[in-house]
């Protein structure tokens, strides 16, 4: 049976529609008329034999075809894109995601790591508030890999939910946590403290997909009464000025502990990690796994 070409360009229309979920707005993306964008995805159907989208109420909706081609087509661009850069003699590119909680504090670290083991790499760092939009942009091909906090064996021990497509991670190393209180907390001069002694407290917290919320209902248990305050900064100064305990990273912390406006409560803690994630399915692709790794610590 005579096969037809699959062309980088129908892939690029297919990963727009996917994306944008209507023919016009994958043409306003890509710069073409939407009977250009119809007319690629009806030949890259007829090159493969099977039909790629239904019309659904949202959009263009993926068949089962299309949900299997959309990682071989993130792939294959991907291929090309590394090809068409060593054929250049042209530097490597990471597309690198963190959460803003660890923009400030890990990410440089991780960049002197890789400038000091891959100088022949150029990385992007994308910073995104939320963990879905870094999972969003992770499954999309949009990054080769994200920074965030996570505890346990696999991705999403810590308690969120996690794309269905396979995630491959590496830690890169532990993040400490303290629970803080003002120097004139009632709780502040007592020792081996237990979750149980916290059960009449106000744990200021910032929303319940927070990391830091999240270990807390692990750690703490639902005793404490979770006061709304904001990010990590606003949870910080409350509990300077008594409104409060918070559970945070040490790093955010060290500073109001060695200034003597927040004091550390004495309550056993495990770490959190910090953990390099990326899709399994890329791992394949040439050079990834190398840069991956060089990210982590000897």
């Amino acid at each position: 049976m005579f096969v037809h070409p699959v062309e980088l360009r129908q892939l690029r229309t297919f990963e727009a529609v996917v994306r944008r979920r209507t023919v016009t707005d994958a043409g306003v993306a890509l710069g073409l008329a939407p009977s250009s964008v119809s007319q690629q995805i009806r030949t890259l159907e007829d090159a493969l034999g099977v039909a790629l989208f239904t019309r659904g109420p949202k959009g263009m909706e993926l068949t089962p075809a299309g949900h299997r081609l959309t990682g071989w087509a993130r792939s294959l661009l991907d291929q090309a894109e590394r090809a068409a850069l060593d054929v250049r003699g042209e530097r490597q590119r990471l597309r690198l995601g963190a959460l803003e909680t660890l923009a400030g504090s890990h990410v440089p670290h991780v960049l002197t790591r890789l400038a000091e083991r891959r100088p022949d790499l150029d990385v992007e760092v994308h910073s995104d508030r939320a963990r879905a939009g870094l999972f969003a942009d992770l499954v999309e091909g949009r990054l080769d890999a994200a920074l965030l906090l996570d505890s346990g064996d696999e991705v999403g021990g810590l308690g969120f939910p996690t794309p269905a497509r396979p995630l491959s991670f590496i830690d890169l190393e532990p993040v400490p946590l303290a629970l803080v209180a003002a120097p004139t907390h009632a709780l502040a001069a007592r020792a081996a403290l237990t979750p149980a002694d916290l059960g009449h407290e106000r744990l200021l917290v910032n929303v319940p997909e927070c990391s830091f919320w999240m270990a807390a209902d692990r750690i703490l248990g639902d005793g404490p009464e979770r006061v709304r305050a904001g990010g990590v900064p606003v949870m910080r100064a409350w509990a300077e000025h008594g409104l409060g305990i918070s559970l945070l990273p040490w790093f955010a912390v060290a500073d109001g502990l060695r200034a003597g406006t927040l004091v550390r409560l004495d309550l056993p803690l495990p770490d959190l990690s910090l953990r390099l994630v990326w899709r399994g399915d890329r791992e394949s692709l040439p050079g990834v796994r190398d840069i991956l790794y060089a990210a982590a610590r000897p």
